[in-house]
C-alpha cells in the first residue's frame, strides 16, 4: 500500500482519510500534518488551523447545491457531486452528538419583495452549530486515531520536494526551528485559507499551470434578527446576489447567522478579518443576525497581493474597523467580549482600502434598508470579510492530481472549494480515486499471478502471495533469466 501524507487537517483532508479507512485502507499508511491543534487543545483563536480547519471552527452550515461553494460538478458531474456531498454530511451527521438536531431547510420559491432590488439563490442548507461542531471534531479525531491514522500537530510545512517525493516541516513550538523529514507516495495538499500563499509559492517554483481567480473582499453585516425574520422564514442563510457584467464586479451576501448569531474574529498573515458563527444551544440566543457581503472583481493583476494590501490598510493598531450609522457599539462574543476592531466614523476607511469599488457595497446596503424598511440606520458592518483566493491549480478531473504530478492531489481551498461541503466532497473523491487505482493495481497483480509461468513446481510451491520463504535469486527459475 501506498504512504500517503495529508497536509492539513481541514475538511478537505479528515474527509479524505475517513473515505480511506472506511473502506479498509491501512491507517499507519496515513499521515496528517497541520500547524495547528488537535480538537482536544484546540483554542477559539486558532480559527484557520487545527482539526477540521475553518470549517471547525465555523457556523457549521452544509449547502447542499452544486452552484454553491466551488464548481464540484465540473470535476465529476451533477450526479457525482451531489452523491459526494451526500456522503460529506453523513459524515457530519455520523459523528454528531445529537445527529437528530441536523436539520435541512429547503426553500422553494423567491419572494417577490425581494425580487426588484436582489437576486436570491435558493438551495437546501443542513444547519449543524458552531457549538456541536467542537464534539463533532472530538468524536471524528478518536475515530481516525483508533483506525491507527498518524497526526502531527504544530508542525508546519516549509518545503515539499516533488521530486524526491519529500515534505520538509518544521515545529512551530520549538524556537531552533527543529527540521522534519516525511517521506510519501502520494500527496493530498489541503491546506485551506492559511496557506494559500505556500501554494502560491509552489506553482512559481514549480512552474505549474494554474488559473486566475478574481478578488473576494468586502463587509460582515450585522442588525437585530427581527429585520430580517419574513426572509429568514423562506431561507435560514439566504443569499442575495447582484451582478454588473460590464464592470466585472459581482455582489453577494453569505454566511447568514441568526438566533445565536456572532461575529467572529479571523487572523490571517497576521492581520485581523471577521466571520459569522451561529450557535443551536438556545442559551447562546441573542436574536442577532450577520452574515457577509462579498464583492467578487474580476481583472485585478496579482489577486492575492491586491487583497493583503487591502486588509492591510483597513488595520488599526493591529485590528479590523468597525462601522454604524447609528453608533450601535459590536456585539459581544459568545465568550462574553466585545468583538475586537476599531470604531470608526464612516465608509471612508473602506475606500481608501478598494478605491470606487466601495461604492457597490454601500449600494447594496441602502437597497437592503428599502426591502427591509425597519433596518434604517440600526445595522453596522466590520470591516474587512476577505476570502484569499491563490491561482487555481489546473488539475485532472478524474482525480484531481497536478497535470504534471500524478501523484499530488489539490483538494478544498487550495484548489477551488470555497465552504465545508464542497471542501469534503473534494477530499471524498480524491480518496475515492486512491481507492480505486489501489483495487485496480491489486487485481493486475492477481491477474498476473494466476497466469502460467515458466518457472518448476517445485517454485511454485515457494514462491506465495503470503510472502516469500526464500530469496527469489535463488530459485532455479531466476537463476535461468
Amino acid at each position: 500500500m501506498e504512504k500517503i501524507v495529508i497536509i492539513g487537517a481541514g475538511v478537505a483532508g479528515v474527509n479524505a482519510a475517513t473515505k480511506l479507512v472506511d473502506n479498509g485502507y491501512p491507517g499507519d499508511h496515513i499521515t496528517i500534518i497541520d500547524m495547528g491543534n488537535d480538537p482536544y487543545n484546540r483554542k477559539p483563536e486558532e480559527v484557520m488551523t487545527g482539526f477540521m480547519g475553518a470549517g471547525g471552527w465555523s457556523d457549521g452550515k452544509l449547502t447542499y447545491h452544486t452552484s454553491i461553494g466551488g464548481h464540484m460538478s465540473k470535476y465529476c458531474g451533477e450526479d457525482k457531486a451531489m452523491s459526494l456531498f451526500n456522503e460529506v454530511i453523513e459524515n457530519f451527521k455520523r459523528f454528531h452528538p445529537k445527529p437528530e438536531e441536523v436539520q435541512c431547510s429547503n426553500p422553494v420559491a423567491e419572494p417577490d419583495f425581494i425580487k426588484p432590488y436582489f437576486g436570491l439563490r435558493l438551495f437546501p442548507v443542513w444547519h449543524v452549530g458552531t457549538d456541536y461542531l467542537h464534539e463533532i471534531g472530538k468524536n471524528w479525531y478518536d475515530y481516525l486515531c483508533n483506525k491507527g491514522v498518524k497526526f502531527v500537530w504544530n508542525e508546519k510545512v516549509e518545503h515539499i520536494h516533488f521530486d524526491h517525493q519529500e515534505v520538509r516541516s518544521f515545529s512551530v513550538l520549538n524556537e531552533n526551528r527543529l527540521r522534519h523529514v516525511t517521506c510519501y507516495d502520494r500527496l493530498i495538499f489541503g491546506v485551506g485559507k492559511s496557506g494559500i500563499d505556500f501554494g502560491k509559492q509552489l506553482a512559481e517554483q514549480y512552474k505549474l499551470p494554474t488559473e486566475p481567480k478574481p478578488v473576494q473582499i468586502g463587509v460582515r453585516f450585522e442588525a437585530p434578527q427581527h429585520h430580517f425574520q419574513k426572509l429568514i422564514d423562506i431561507s435560514y442563510d439566504f443569499k442575495l446576489y447582484r451582478k454588473f457584467e460590464d464592470k466585472g464586479v459581482s455582489l453577494r451576501s453569505f454566511c447568514t447567522n441568526n438566533n445565536a448569531a456572532y461575529v467572529a474574529v479571523e487572523e490571517t498573515y497576521g492581520d485581523h478579518s471577521y466571520n459569522g458563527h451561529a450557535k443551536k444551544d438556545e442559551a447562546y440566543r441573542n436574536d442577532m443576525t450577520n452574515f457577509g457581503i462579498l464583492m467578487e472583481i474580476k481583472g485585478i493583476d496579482k489577486p492575492f497581493d491586491w487583497s493583503r494590501e487591502a486588509v492591510k490598510k483597513l488595520q488599526i493598531d493591529g485590528t479590523g474597523t468597525y462601522y454604524s450609522p447609528s453608533h450601535r457599539v459590536p456585539s459581544k462574543t459568545s465568550e462574553g467580549e466585545y468583538v475586537k476592531t476599531e470604531i470608526v466614523n464612516s465608509l471612508d476607511p473602506l475606500y481608501d482600502a478598494i478605491g470606487d469599488n466601495a461604492v457597490y457595497i454601500e449600494d447594496f446596503i441602502e437597497d437592503m434598508t428599502k426591502v427591509f424598511p425597519t433596518l434604517g440606520n440600526g445595522w453596522g458592518v466590520y470591516m474587512p470579510e476577505v476570502k484569499y483566493l491563490s491561482p487555481e491549480p489546473l488539475v485532472d478531473y478524474d482525480n484531481l492530481s497536478l497535470k504534471t504530478r500524478p501523484n499530488v492531489h489539490f483538494v478544498g481551498d487550495a484548489l477551488s472549494a470555497r465552504g465545508i461541503t464542497v471542501s469534503g466532497a473534494q477530499g471524498t473523491y480524491v480518496a475515492e480515486q486512491i481507492l480505486n487505482n489501489n483495487q485496480k493495481e491489486i487485481n493486475d497483480f492477481l491477474e498476473w499471478a494466476d497466469k502460467p509461468g515458466p518457472w518448476s513446481e517445485e517454485d511454485d510451491k515457494i514462491h506465495t502471495i503470503g510472502g516469500l520463504t526464500m530469496p527469489k535469486e535463488k530459485s532455479e527459475y531466476w537463476k535461468s533469466v
